[in-house]
């Protein structure tokens, strides 16, 4: 057997409580469920990652009970007794035989960078060409709902030196009452904050035409995802006419979509998301199809833990630009941790640390705590 052969992949689901509801579209969160996986190499090294989404299946076609049940049942087989120190060779071999599933293979990936990284005695962020900045500007959801409460959010945010751009979640309310909330905040903060809307697809192309270029012409920086990632001739008619730019989220599900928006116009900016590309090497594919193309690169969440987060940070720490920054606040969102030490924001950014690995470390007794099966579920090598 091979010195870094796969021995074992472990699965465990983790529940943990968020400082708030946090309401999207098409769903509230209460509280967040990672998948976090843990591979274990015949050389002693283990990997660790995490698959992340948001609302079971109100968001996508993966809920962290399916992540967890496909990667124990379908990718284990496949990946126990392969090299994990070939992460292209391991992840091509998934590609071969499993269809999408891009959030369980973000975490598989994620996992097989972090043992190779730490068995090489480089950050994750090297391995993926060489990081060009050590942080990255995270922006914040303001999502309460209520007006004052958020302009009081914000405001302490800005006192706190954490967050100076601020992302509104939409759509799910009269439209009418949406822009008139987004405005007011808006205009409270002034030029001393960007503010974004994401209306997670909830918008017709008559309503979001209307409303893009209110929201364009009342200072708003950029608009996400406004209409169905479904209505791609849509999107073109609104990137062309809305005076803010127009960014894909929901619309890339995988590297192949992202090049077809760009072909067709769909979008002046992409949001960036490990998760639905399949890992951090497939997401900087997206990031190439954009900056050929000349479209702005934003990088997202969907809503992860430490571990998820800072996998999504190592990739994006290696972009040339990266004009539209990052909202890498999913651990903010949660009132407990499983690391070892938790991530560091400061001065409005993220802090990518230059450790082996993805620099991180799982706290044991926490871990065991929030699992949701209490017992372990490792698949190890016949």
């Amino acid at each position: 057997m091979l010195a870094t052969a796969i021995e074992s992949i472990e699965t465990i689901i983790v529940d943990l409580p968020t400082i708030r509801p946090h309401k999207l579209a098409m769903h509230t969160m209460q509280n967040q469920t990672l998948v976090i996986i843990r591979v274990r190499c015949a050389d002693g090294i283990e990997g660790i990652g995490e698959s992340t989404t948001i609302g079971g299946l109100a968001y996508g076609n993966e809920s962290p009970d399916s992540i967890k049940t496909n990667i124990d049942t379908h990718f284990a087989p496949l990946l126990i007794g392969q090299d994990s120190g070939n992460v292209n060779a391991a992840m091509l071999r998934l590609e071969r035989s499993i269809r999408g599933n891009t959030f369980a293979k973000s975490g598989i990936e994620t996992a097989l960078l972090d043992a190779q990284g730490k068995r090489l005695g480089l950050p994750v962020s090297e391995l993926l060409g060489g990081r060009v900045r050590d942080a990255l500007p995270v922006a914040w959801t303001l999502a309460s709902g209520d007006t004052g409460k958020d302009i009081a959010e914000a405001e302490k945010m800005l006192d706190l030196r954490r967050h100076r751009i601020f992302k509104l979640k939409i759509g799910a309310g009269e439209v009418n009452r949406d822009l008139a909330h987004v405005i007011a905040i808006k205009k409270a903060l002034g030029d001393r904050a960007s503010v974004r809307v994401d209306v997670n697809q909830a918008w017709d192309e008559a309503v979001a035409l209307r409303a893009c270029r209110i929201l364009g012409t009342n200072g708003i920086d950029l608009i996400e995802q406004p209409i169905s990632r479904n209505n791609r001739a849509g999107m073109v008619r609104l990137n062309a006419m809305s005076p803010a730019p127009i960014m894909a989220d929901e619309s890339i599900e995988c590297v192949e979509d992202a090049f077809n928006l760009a072909r067709e116009g769909a979008a002046s900016v992409f949001a960036l998301k490990i998760a639905k590309n399949g890992g951090p090497r497939a997401v900087l594919r997206t990031a190439s199809i954009a900056e050929a193309a000349g479209i702005g690169l934003y990088g997202g969440t969907m809503l992860e833990g430490g571990l998820g987060t800072m996998a999504s940070a190592h990739a994006f720490v290696t972009l040339n630009k990266l004009a539209w920054d990052t909202e890498l606040f999913g651990p903010l969102l949660l009132t407990e941790d499983i690391l070892s030490e938790p991530l560091v924001y400061r001065d409005f950014e993220l802090h990518v640390p230059k450790t082996p690995g993805l620099g991180l470390s799982l706290d044991e007794e926490r871990l065991a705590f929030f699992r949701r099966d209490k017992t372990s579920t490792a698949i190890h090598q016949a």
